[in-house]
């Protein structure tokens, strides 16, 4: 009877030109997709190039303890700020980063442990650097977050300075369907945009995520997505709000893609809509022909909203 000496068919860690070597092939099966870690520290599509006139942007990602920022706390706070061409919308450079803790005052539920990974050892008795934040705050031109009618409303509760600087946000203010990607999570789409993944639900990594996803390109119309989000950010939406409409025209309405807002909030009960600033005629004279008895639209109002204003508190 022969034996034979056990063998470890343990693979060693790669070196860069071996683990390139490795994804080439795998790739090349079509069998297989590898996605690389987000690096910033490493990142190569930076242009690194100094230009007279360039702005500074901040990637935010906030954790709560819940949901409502009425009654909840940011336990955790990621920032990146990044210089760039406010003329070709290119990315320079990061300049800083900041992340800190604080502490609620009171035990985290299990869910946010869950979700987060944070625990109460790591907030108890922390408390942001606010003169950092405010510092960062004080330089900024754009505040970009994925989800930014969440975090907007958390950080300018916290912060004040916040509710002056303009936002724009990753997840509402592209088409993502018609970029033919259906899920809008910030981890699909750093895959769907370029391949990367991260350790999502901290928030300087969520920072470091976002900041990733602007320096890729929109998969089916090849824009720079950071040029892309740039210019939407600028654009001025109207909020128009058909007060007192009849109650039978409300299938109308609703096929128009009005929404009912019962007024709970203390604002005007109506059916409402969001259209670009330049369409706001052509929805007056659709609501004068279609909703309103003798084409009188004195009651309906209109509130225009720019980057300032977009988000906030102030718009709720």
């Amino acid at each position: 009877m022969s034996t034979s000496k056990s063998r470890n068919n343990k693979i060693g860690p790669l070196n860069p030109l071996e683990a390139e070597i490795a994804i080439t092939a795998l790739h090349a099966t079509g069998d297989f997709k590898v996605l690389r870690k987000l690096d910033m520290e490493n990142e190569t599509r930076f242009t690194r190039k100094p230009v007279e006139n360039s702005r500074i942007a901040l990637c935010l990602d906030t954790e709560t303890t819940g949901l409502d920022h009425t009654e909840d706390k940011v336990i955790e706070l990621g920032i990146v700020a990044f210089e760039f061409n406010p003329a070709t919308g290119e990315i320079i450079r990061i300049t800083e980063r900041h992340e800190g803790f604080e502490d609620p005052g009171e035990p985290l539920s299990e869910e946010i442990k869950e979700i987060t990974g944070i625990t109460d050892e790591m907030v108890i008795g922390q408390a942001f650097d606010d003169d950092m934040v405010v510092a960062l705050a004080k330089k900024a031109s754009l505040v970009i977050a994925h989800n930014a009618a969440f975090d907007r409303k958390f950080v300018e509760s916290r912060f004040p300075l916040f509710a002056t600087l303009p936002w724009a946000c990753s997840v509402s203010q592209i088409d993502w369907q018609a970029e033919r990607i259906s899920a809008r999570s910030l981890e699909c789409l750093l895959y769907k945009c370029g391949g990367y993944y991260i350790n999502a639900h901290r928030a300087l990594e969520d920072a470091e995520g976002v900041l990733g996803l602007l320096l890729g390109q929109l998969p089916v119309s090849g824009t720079p997505i950071f040029k892309h989000l740039l210019e939407k950010s600028n654009e001025i939406t109207s909020k128009i709000c058909a007060v007192k409409a009849p109650y039978d025209k409300k299938d109308i309405l609703k096929q128009r893609g009005y929404r009912w807002n019962d007024g709970s909030k203390g604002d005007c009960k109506s059916w409402w809509t969001m259209i670009p600033y330049e369409e706001e005629q052509k929805e007056l004279d659709f609501l004068a022909q279609e909703i309103y008895l003798r084409g009188k639209t004195d009651s309906v109002e209109i509130r225009r909203i720019d980057a300032l204003s977009r988000f906030s508190v102030r718009e709720e």
